[in-house]
């Protein structure tokens, strides 16, 4: 079985968050990256989690040490590993654990991303997991700096999340899948 290419993931990725995230405002504050382009789009090609704890750490640094006005933010995706819920789920204690070892807490945040996200108190066909649900495993490494010019132009960060849920309760289930595989890419044969 061949890999999807890079090439592709990075586009399913990209269609995936301006469909989903921005179209239905899910991230109020992606609109301006995605626009200005100042979003990375990272696709790491680990197996195991120990390969991926190397390109986490790569891509950690590298937003750390990034010029902000070319890069504020970076979603690490993650096709080849960690696709049960579970085992990415266990991984994002890996994740804050690097966070706080490389002394980034207070500068760079993780904000998590799966095809079969779901939240403790929801039943996995909710569609309220889908604020969480993407095509693959993925990572979203954030300023913290862009995290706090973000809560400064909105009226209330907190309600967010009880918005989005509410939203999607209003897209249907039906209709939230249908939008998010018209993501999906049909890679040609013979690139």
């Amino acid at each position: 079985m061949n890999s999807i290419s890079d090439r592709v993931v990075i586009a399913e990725t990209r269609q995936w968050v301006n469909d989903i995230v921005i179209r239905h405002n899910l991230c109020p504050f992606a609109h301006k990256p995605f626009r200005n382009e100042l979003i990375r789009y990272a696709v790491s090609h680990a197996n195991s989690d120990n390969e991926l704890v190397n390109d986490l750490i790569d891509e950690l640094l590298l937003l750390r040490d990034a010029d902000v006005s070319k890069i504020e933010t970076t979603i690490l995706i993650v096709p080849n590993c960690l696709n049960q819920f579970d085992s990415y789920n266990k991984f994002l204690d890996v994740a804050d654990m690097l966070v706080t070892q490389f002394g980034l807490n207070g500068t760079i945040q993780i904000a998590s991303f799966h095809p079969d996200y779901q939240f403790a108190d929801l039943d996995c066909e909710d569609v309220r997991n889908y604020t969480n649900r993407s095509l693959y495993p993925m990572f979203h490494l954030i300023l913290e700096e862009a995290v706090e010019r973000a809560r400064n132009s909105h009226p209330d960060v907190d309600s967010i999340p009880v918005a989005n849920m509410n939203l999607l309760q209003t897209i249907g289930l039906d209709e939230i899948k249908r939008q998010q595989q018209m993501c999906k890419i049909e890679e040609v044969e013979n690139e």
